[in-house]
């Protein structure tokens, strides 16, 4: 069965860094999508940045360009998204999922993810 634990949420003021990170275990497929996203109280959640299995592509939606990075460590199944820059929107619960590797899909959609982690939040705020 597929686990996903994330980690690393917490309070930080505006302009500072957080480094979120997802442990992942049980994931049998050659390739898969790993990636991050979030939720904010009253809207939708959505895709934050992705990162491929098979060759480390990464993307990012609009709004995580330039100030956040993700990356892998594939030794110890774990993702990372490293946040800068923090702005008050960025508040939110941040989950970490990945498809099931049946398509090879490698994207932002929420729909296109199987399993998920039980989210952590960030908050920024001054």
């Amino acid at each position: 069965q597929v686990q996903l634990v994330e980690s690393g949420g917490g309070l930080v003021q505006p302009g500072g860094s957080l480094r979120l990170s997802c442990a992942a275990s049980g994931l049998t497929a050659d390739y898969y999508s790993i990636g991050w996203f979030r939720q904010a109280p009253g809207k939708e959640r959505e895709g934050v940045s992705c990162i491929s299995s098979r060759d480390g592509s990464t993307r990012y939606a609009d709004s995580a360009k330039g100030r956040f990075a993700i990356s892998r460590d594939k030794a110890k199944n774990t993702v990372y998204l490293e946040m800068n820059s923090l702005k008050p929107e960025d508040t939110a619960l941040y989950y970490c999922a990945t498809t099931d590797g049946s398509s090879w899909y490698f994207g932002l959609d929420v729909q296109e993810y199987e399993f998920w982690g039980q989210g952590t939040q960030v908050t920024v705020s001054s």
